[in-house]
């Protein structure tokens, strides 16, 4: 199956972001956009979860969900966090984007991430904790969740912004191990990220960070994958051994466009 994906998005419930991004106008938009799978956003939030709970369906323990009577657009959890720390003297802010296999997985999630920061407070939460420390907890609260640095070129949140650090090793330690993965952000696309070899490794990927449901915001920025019997397994697993047979391409915008 044929999946262009926007797996990077918000909710209603995040600053800064539209009142109309709820699930039923990202189905709409993402149809006309030619969309079919889509990050839930804002896993972490608890009225957002709520809401998914209550009107996504798992498909066959796929860790893909759907509508009920919806067979164009699915889902896999996503949520994106801010981790808030100090490094030789100065203040680090980095954003990473989680993915969740379940609603089990994700409920073990978010009681982890409650003790380092307000939940309810907004939908990409500030916790107070480091980037290894983030990966080295999650993974052993289910080994099936997947971190990727957000927007890593970005200059106040990025691993690899003006406010980051000099190289991934120096960002998540001895975790690293534990990162497949990186996102190219609105300011930098694969062509940029491959001038740094050591990002060689990781699998690059493009979303759009939207924080309205339009079409115009919704997949500016995508992926493009192919899996045989879509699950969330199956697409973490071809991202995590980089097969080139399932991760096809990204769709980019100008990055003089982003910021």
């Amino acid at each position: 199956m044929l999946l262009f994906s926007d797996l990077h998005i918000h909710s209603k419930y995040s600053r800064a972001t539209s009142d109309k991004m709820n699930i039923e106008n990202l189905i709409k938009h993402a149809k006309v956009k030619g969309l079919n799978l889509l990050g839930s956003g804002d896993l972490s939030h608890p009225k957002w979860l709520s809401e998914l709970k209550n009107k996504l369906r798992e498909i066959e323990d796929s860790g893909f969900f759907r509508v009920e009577g919806e067979n164009d657009v699915f889902f896999i959890l996503s949520t994106e966090v801010s981790t808030v720390f100090r490094r030789e003297g100065a203040s680090k802010k980095i954003h990473h984007i989680l993915f969740a296999p379940n609603f089990e997985a994700a409920d073990r999630m978010n009681e982890f991430l409650a003790k380092y920061g307000n939940l309810e407070a907004d939908g990409r939460p500030t916790l107070n904790i480091t980037p290894a420390e983030l990966v080295e907890n999650l993974i052993n609260i289910d080994e099936r969740i997947l971190i990727v640095p957000a927007h890593l070129w970005t200059s106040w949140f990025g691993a690899l912004g003006q406010n980051g650090f000099n190289s991934m090793e120096d960002c998540y330690e001895d975790q690293l191990r534990n990162i497949y993965a990186v996102e190219t952000g609105l300011s930098s696309d694969p062509a940029m990220n491959w001038r740094l070899s050591k990002l060689d490794k990781y699998v690059l990927m493009s979303n759009s960070d939207a924080h309205s449901p339009w079409y115009w915001r919704l997949g500016r920025e995508a992926n493009v994958y192919e899996l045989k019997s879509p699950s969330f397994r199956e697409l973490t697993e071809a991202i995590k051994t980089k097969d080139r047979e399932k991760l096809l391409m990204t769709i980019e915008v100008d990055p003089a466009y982003g910021n």
